[in-house]
């Protein structure tokens, strides 16, 4: 592993504490930057998310979907656990721990607000990061690759319905426009920026050109 992947769990930590110290030290700075929004959605957070997202993207080969069948049992455990499982799981610890176990410590708001972002964070799969997790475990790159890739396509059209059902369920108003707009801009179009790189660094049917461009943006996707 690199140094990287091997000191993950540092970088987040520098990361967290780095946010908090900043976060004090010039408040007024961090509320210009969260008054940078467009359909409640801060265009800083998307720009910062991009670079994480991006470099995912370019390493998923949609050629590989058509071996899905070859091992339906993976596919099918992966599609029932991101879909019918895990989005509803989030929402019920969600609601159990700020409305039960913590409803004396944390005011309305702030529980609906954390709720609201467990939800968020159910109903999106794990993308970037799968690619460190089949890499740790010796696992098939290619299988993994399919797995990554259907997942992208069926988040592209369920995130958003079943983000609205859940955060309507628990009484969460989030209008559809900002739904819609974060699955644009946080999956669609950086899928498509990816299969465009991929397809231009691709041309002339060489491998080379995308290993040594992955090379390069590696740090991004593991970090995302």
């Amino acid at each position: 592993m690199g140094i990287f992947e091997r000191y993950l769990s540092v970088w987040v930590a520098l990361c967290i504490a780095a946010g908090v110290v900043l976060g004090n030290l010039m408040p007024g700075v961090f509320q210009a930057i969260a008054a940078i929004e467009y359909g409640q959605i801060n265009l800083v957070v998307a720009l910062l998310i991009w670079l994480m997202i991006y470099p995912m993207m370019v390493q998923i080969d949609f050629g590989a979907i058509k071996d899905v069948g070859q091992k339906p049992k993976g596919i099918m455990l992966t599609l029932v656990m991101n879909w019918l499982v895990k989005p509803f799981t989030m929402a019920a610890l969600g609601w159990l721990f700020f409305k039960v176990f913590f409803a004396g410590w944390v005011d309305p708001q702030s529980a609906n607000e954390y709720i609201a972002g467990m939800i968020l964070l159910g109903v999106a799969p794990c993308t970037a990061m799968v690619f460190v997790w089949s890499q740790l475990t010796k696992g098939d790159a290619n299988y993994t690759l399919v797995q990554v890739s259907v997942n992208d396509i069926i988040m592209i059209f369920a995130f958003a319905p079943i983000a609205a059902l859940l955060l309507g369920v628990s009484d969460i108003v989030i209008p559809w426009q900002t739904l819609l707009l974060s699955v644009l801009l946080y999956v669609l179009l950086p899928l498509i920026a990816g299969v465009i790189t991929r397809k231009q660094l691709n041309n002339g049917g060489t491998e080379q050109r995308i290993t040594a461009f992955l090379a390069k943006i590696k740090p991004w996707s593991v970090i995302g």
